[in-house]
């Protein structure tokens, strides 16, 4: 029952937390989010994805849930979130919803009482392993968040798993009574009116049965994937979900898909298979990845991005769909991760990654402050730094020895802080994210990087993305065209074209803060020029010197 609306629309994520505080609690809240309808809805956007906003010890920031159908206090009541509902609905704007069912909260009724005893109706909703002979961890898993992936409780005299902080303990898919309540969650978000769920971690919730131990050369905040990752009954698993919910509401479903490839997304994506109608990979997260995984002070290579993002693109064609995407409440600042930051270039380089995202078929997704062109948050002290996955990587360099200096540079390159610091309204004190204390501090640039300033500027990072947005409705080829490479070797310019029918879309953006000579085939001379991130672009496609990070699209 899809009408498959999310292949012609684009997809705003707010986080909740630090988007708007109307209470001056410091938090964001339901209300702040109503607030600022109009501006999302004056950006273009088709579907806001909420991150979790479900009661919570916030030891995660909101993925540790304890109650599934009761709001967060501090972001308000289910009467705001039903108004935001309605208020978004009437604006034309879709909501989805963060799914978060590989684990709860240890605070959750379900864990409590599975914690109690070995014979009741919770003690195994969870995954529980006695120890080895030595009384040691069942395996040699570690968590992301460092230490081992196991946690002993006295009174069953058992650990529990826990991929994650020991305060969010691993559901157990195969007791068919644990997804019998999740489906029953499920449906009553759904009844409730909700478009969708964006699902953390599913690809994580199937485990291996025989719980192996991870080679001695895993990564050992990865180790688990060998037990966990595309695990065996996962698509089983999902299809169950399709048919006892998801395929009874026209709604939309992105899968968060962490050690997935390519061929394997298929699986998950494919519409004969009735699973999910998309993936988030990590691919082209992975490119600047070195000795410390995700936090090394690694620069990607544009050759490298331009092989993944065309990987995608073809091998899912006609047989599943793709999430577009550079960055989310887990990675850094776009900008400043695969753009140029500086002064100069923050603004042209933040709307040629703009235009080569969204130009690509799949669903685009925008995270709240991309269409400002936000970038790093550079804090003094670490003191300043609220994410658990930040301090465990700090002990982890620390304990391997690395310079402090190297460390900071680290965590100021990829922390997920970066993302997650308030939304700057505009250039005051508190940037009218809030009258209180923010939870998290401010980022300096919001004096000069704020909605605001972008909305009174008619050629600012904000209006690009609008553009963009407009195009993508505007022209089919843009959804359903074909996808083709162009000058593939190039290595400071990605361009690729679509086709549909008689249309071609011409996409070049050049990676390069120098100008650059781009010769493209001659048959795709004459071209029209529909958008570029340049006052002066050539009208007419011909052969081009590019300026630094120029983009540009074409019509022919």
């Amino acid at each position: 029952m899809s009408g498959k609306w999310w292949k012609k629309s684009v997809v705003y994520q707010v986080y909740p937390q630090s988007f708007k505080d109307t209470t001056g609690s410091g938090m964001g809240d339901l209300n702040g989010i109503i607030e600022k309808l109009p501006y999302l809805s004056q950006l273009g956007i088709d579907v806001i994805w909420l991150n979790p906003i479900y009661q919570s010890p916030l030891v995660d920031n909101g993925y540790d849930i304890s109650d599934y159908l009761a709001i967060n206090p501090e972001y308000g009541s289910l009467s705001d979130f039903k108004t935001l509902l309605a208020k978004a609905h009437e604006l034309g704007i879709k909501i989805i919803m963060d799914l978060v069912v590989n684990h709860t909260s240890d605070q959750h009724d379900w864990f409590k009482q599975s914690c109690e005893r070995l014979d009741n109706e919770f003690s195994d909703f969870y995954i529980w392993k006695d120890p080895l002979p030595d009384g040691s961890e069942p395996t040699n898993w570690g968590s992301t968040f460092g230490g081992s992936a196991w946690e002993y409780v006295e009174s069953r005299g058992q650990y529990y798993l826990h991929l994650f902080a020991k305060e969010q303990p691993d559901l157990n898919w195969e007791n068919p009574k644990v997804r019998q309540k999740i489906y029953e969650m499920m449906t009553v978000w759904f009844d409730m009116g909700i478009d969708g769920f964006r699902m953390d971690v599913i690809s994580l919730i199937s485990k291996r049965q025989d719980y192996p131990d991870a080679p001695d050369d895993a990564v050992y905040t990865k180790s688990y994937y060998i037990g966990a990752s595309n695990g065996p009954r996962v698509h089983e698993f999902l299809h169950e979900m399709h048919e006892e919910v998801l395929g009874k509401y026209d709604i939309m479903t992105v899968g968060e898909t962490a050690n997935t490839n390519s061929d394997q997304a298929i699986f998950y994506t494919d519409p004969a298979r009735e699973e999910l109608d998309m993936v988030f990979h990590f691919d082209h997260m992975h490119l600047d990845y070195g000795p410390f995984g995700k936090f090394s002070d690694v620069r990607f290579k544009m050759s490298d991005l331009r092989d993944v993002m065309t990987e995608w693109q073809e091998k899912l064609a006609g047989r599943g769909w793709n999430s577009l995407y550079w960055s989310n409440h887990d990675q850094p600042r776009a900008v400043t991760r695969f753009g140029n930051d500086s002064d100069a270039y923050r603004e042209v380089s933040a709307k040629m990654l703009a235009t080569l995202l969204h130009m690509m078929q799949g669903t685009p997704y925008i995270y709240q402050g991309e269409e400002l062109g936000m970038r790093n948050v550079k804090f003094d002290s670490l003191d300043q730094y609220r994410d658990i996955e930040t301090f465990a990587v700090y002990e982890e360099m620390l304990a391997a020895g690395e310079p402090l200096e190297a460390i900071q540079r680290a965590i100021f390159l990829k922390s997920r802080d970066n993302a997650r610091s308030p939304f700057p309204w505009d250039g005051s004190e508190k940037s009218g994210f809030t009258t209180g204390q923010p939870w998290i501090d401010f980022s300096p640039d919001n004096t000069t990087i704020n909605a605001a300033a972008a909305l009174a500027d008619e050629d600012s990072v904000f209006y690009h993305y609008q553009k963009l947005i407009a195009l993508r409705r505007k022209y089919d080829v843009v959804s359903d065209g074909h996808y083709e490479l162009i000058n593939a070797t190039d290595s400071d310019v990605y361009g690729y074209m679509r086709t549909l029918g008689d249309d071609k879309l011409i996409v070049i953006c050049s990676f390069s803060d120098h100008k650059v000579t781009y010769q493209v085939p001659d048959d795709l001379f004459g071209a029209k020029l529909l958008l570029s991130n340049y006052a002066d672009s050539a009208e007419a496609l011909g052969t081009l010197e590019l300026k630094p990070y120029e983009a540009l699209i074409y019509l022919k």
